[in-house]
């Protein structure tokens, strides 16, 4: 989503203003006091925290101007929640608040209805299983559960499976301060060997063209999932250069997969 000349909701979100942290204190310690204006300039100082987690979110097909307005509702939350004697940045503090209000918006308006009597019964499902657990000092089978409810094994995996949240294509699955893997990009497909084996030849003839050092990298973050700083400590570099190997690496391993061709491994 760009930030810039964008108007959401009326709200120019290039012109939104920005509060240093002497400010921000200044102005809590006034709104401590009753002053209402000053907790109107911390909400209007921090909606750009509101546009940044709204790009968590901008592929999943809701009205931007709502998940903006219920954003801003998480943030408002935050500002009369939050301590300044909480040793924390406010920002730390309210981003899991506005990101909790949006997911709350989207799980109560999604358009998969559970009934509120399977919502009941998947309630009272977990209730057996965990009092079965203690009781048998293993975990109970889906039949046992049943038995105890007097219902159907069926009906049993159906409630549990109807009080799951719906996951997104687009839920992130790890995310640091790079980009992150999304659940479509673990998601298999059902193509043919033979297709995914000439996949697996062009990657490795990609992979091929990286120095052992980007090799290392991408291993480590992709089918390891640790860090950069965790990695650029292993072996001896900075987070900084982690983060270009990595990108330069990924640039290039992308060209040759959509018929580029090759080019020289890089020294680092």
């Amino acid at each position: 989503m760009q930030l810039k000349k964008v108007n959401i909701c009326g709200v120019n979100t290039y012109k939104l203003p920005v509060l240093k942290n002497a400010r921000m204190k200044e102005l809590f310690h006034q709104m401590r006091d009753g002053d209402s204006q000053a907790r109107q300039e911390i909400i209007s100082g921090n909606l750009r925290l509101v546009l940044s987690v709204l790009q968590r979110f901008k592929n999943r097909g809701e009205n931007i101007d709502d998940l903006f307005q219920v954003g801003c509702i998480g943030l408002m939350k935050a500002v009369d929640n939050f301590q300044l004697g909480q040793n924390v940045h406010f920002s730390t503090y309210a981003v899991p608040m506005i990101i909790g209000e949006i997911k709350r918006h989207l799980r109560d308006n999604n358009a998969v209805r559970v009934s509120r009597s399977l919502k009941v019964l998947a309630q009272k499902a977990q209730q057996v299983r965990e009092s079965l657990t203690r009781k048998l000092l293993r975990e109970p089978t889906v039949a046992e559960i049943a038995a105890e409810l007097e219902i159907s094994p069926e009906e049993v995996v159906f409630a549990y499976q109807a009080s799951n949240d719906p996951v997104s294509l687009y839920d992130p699955v790890f995310n640091d301060s790079t980009d992150p893997v999304y659940v479509m990009d673990l998601v298999s497909d059902n193509r043919s060997s033979a297709e995914l084996w000439v996949e697996d030849i062009t990657l490795r003839q990609a992979l091929g063209l990286l120095s052992e050092r980007e090799r290392t990298i991408l291993e480590s973050r992709f089918l390891e999932g640790r860090t950069q700083t965790e990695i650029a400590r292993d072996i001896g570099i900075s987070q900084a250069q982690v983060s270009r190997i990595e990108k330069t690496a990924l640039r290039r391993v992308r060209h040759h997969l959509s018929g580029g061709e090759g080019s020289q491994n890089a020294c680092f």
